[in-house]
């Protein structure tokens, strides 16, 4: 079994993070799962910005649509003639929501998607802007659920993997990126095993990851993310599974802090590296991972788990939300357009320029 018949997706694509309304954007809030399931209603733009910037929405191509919807948004609050007049009257909301988050490629490249639709639109350009972002929504979910086969179909029946943070329905339109291709390996019985690192500061895994698997009845085994290289060694694991944040020319990968350590543990221990997303993550204009802008955010998140704090006063702390994997240290990179082995420029350049 290898192909998306195989897959039921009534049992494990029923997740969605992202809900329009037609009046308001809904978002699961994410930072209250797994105890307190709470929508976050957005009545307009500078509201999509700060549940963006604030993790009531995050993966990053969540972070795309919740930003195309809330152009739309800001549309309402415009009086134009045409899309070009209206782009001038929108710049100021494009310019928050392209702020809001500044390592994930998927929010600008949403917002370019939606300038390009609105420029080139008449005087129905508020309709057009709709469409379009329910359009990025729509080839969202269509590219998970083809990533999930194509990544699944690399794995050997009986494997065990490993995943980190959340790349799963609650990261994108549904379905997911690298759990997308967990959720298809397990559907087609290649996968037998599935482990998930807790990711802190934020436990995206451990709140998350495992929270979701459960709900489509798929056993996983969640372990301290300092447990991942002995887990390796022990054998229990032939791939880790993992998305990204943005994707450069050469193949290096930005994705959720902790992600470079467990390539580097897993080239020690044999074991296999698989990036997944989808191409509005490739950033042919980035050269190399050293030219990605690592986000930082607030030290405090570390001071304490769960609002309890942990760490006493007058502590300083270094709180970057992402690093970079180099390209030599992944085995494939999945996207919708197909699979890419052992990326380099040359690899990447033949895939995505055309």
């Amino acid at each position: 079994m290898n192909d998306t018949s195989a897959i039921d997706y009534a049992r494990y694509d029923h997740i969605r993070p992202i809900r329009w309304t037609g009046e308001a954007l809904e978002l699961l809030d994410q930072r209250k799962l797994p105890f307190i399931v709470e929508h976050v209603l957005c009545h307009d733009s500078d509201a999509v910005a700060e549940a963006i910037h604030a993790l009531t929405v995050r993966g990053a191509p969540a972070i795309g649509i919740a930003a195309a919807w809330g152009v739309v948004l800001a549309a309402r609050e415009v009086q134009a003639d045409d899309g070009a007049a209206a782009l001038q009257a929108l710049a100021p909301a494009l310019d928050r929501l392209n702020a809001s988050r500044p390592t994930a490629v998927n929010l600008a490249w949403a917002l370019a998607r939606m300038r390009r639709a609105i420029a080139a639109a008449g005087s129905d350009w508020k309709l057009v802007a709709a469409l379009e972002a329910q359009a990025i929504a729509d080839e969202d979910l269509a590219a998970n659920r083809h990533m999930g086969a194509l990544g699944a179909a690399l794995i050997a029946p009986g494997s065990g993997v490993l995943t980190h943070c959340n790349t799963g329905s609650l990261a994108t339109a549904g379905f997911g990126t690298a759990l997308g291709v967990i959720r298809a390996g397990v559907a087609q019985e290649r996968i037998a095993k599935v482990f998930a690192g807790e990711t802190r500061p934020w436990l995206q895994g451990a709140r998350l990851t495992v929270w979701e698997l459960q709900q489509d009845g798929i056993d996983a085994a969640l372990i301290a993310d300092s447990a991942a290289s002995h887990l390796m060694k022990t054998g229990a694991v032939q791939w880790v599974i993992v998305g990204a944040d943005r994707i450069c020319a050469n193949g290096d990968t930005a994705n959720k802090i902790g992600t470079y350590q467990l390539a580097i543990a897993a080239r020690h221990h044999g074991v296999k590296f698989m990036v997944v997303a989808p191409s509005s993550t490739v950033d042919m204009g980035t050269a190399h991972g050293d030219e990605i802008e690592i986000e930082q955010r607030d030290p405090g998140e570390l001071f304490g788990v769960g609002g309890v704090r942990t760490v006493a006063e007058g502590i300083a702390a270094w709180n970057p939300v992402f690093d970079v994997t180099p390209g030599e240290l992944i085995d494939a990179i999945v996207t919708e357009r197909g699979v890419i082995l052992k990326p380099d420029l040359a690899t990447m350049t033949a895939a995505f320029t055309n």
